[in-house]
């Protein structure tokens, strides 16, 4: 077993770094890290995640074998104005619902197309 931090960046082709960042800003407080004109890098607050937007425009939205990526909320009670953010941003919302008793998702699309699941899940009893 290798140890790891965990996932900690997803690479994203997009149409305009610039757009990418303020939606990703907007919906989740992201903060730019790393810029150049055609690549960003960002970062969720308290995280240690990247999120790096390339430009692309023939490949941008095509997940390429990635169905979607997840955001996991710290408060359950948050994804009520979540769907708000995300329209508000730009976001078209897929889906919206929960996986079992307490434990909500929605699933939408960025301004490229790709699929995003916002969700909470409660903390499983001795696992780290």
């Amino acid at each position: 077993m290798i140890k790891t931090l965990g996932l900690t960046h997803i690479a994203l082709a997009v149409k305009d770094v610039n757009h990418s960042a303020e939606f990703y800003g907007n919906v989740f407080g992201t903060r730019i890290m790393y810029k150049e004109e055609n690549f960003i890098q960002v970062q969720t607050p308290g995280t240690n995640d990247i999120i790096v937007f390339e430009k692309n425009n023939n490949d941008s939205g095509k997940p390429d074998g990635i169905k979607h990526f997840g955001f996991r909320l710290i408060n359950e009670g948050d994804i009520t104005n979540a769907k708000k953010i995300i329209q508000d941003a730009g976001g078209k919302i897929i889906e919206q619902g929960e996986f079992c008793p307490g434990e909500p998702y929605i699933f939408f699309h960025d301004p490229d197309g790709y699929e995003v699941e916002l969700w909470f899940e409660r903390k499983i009893e001795g696992f780290n």
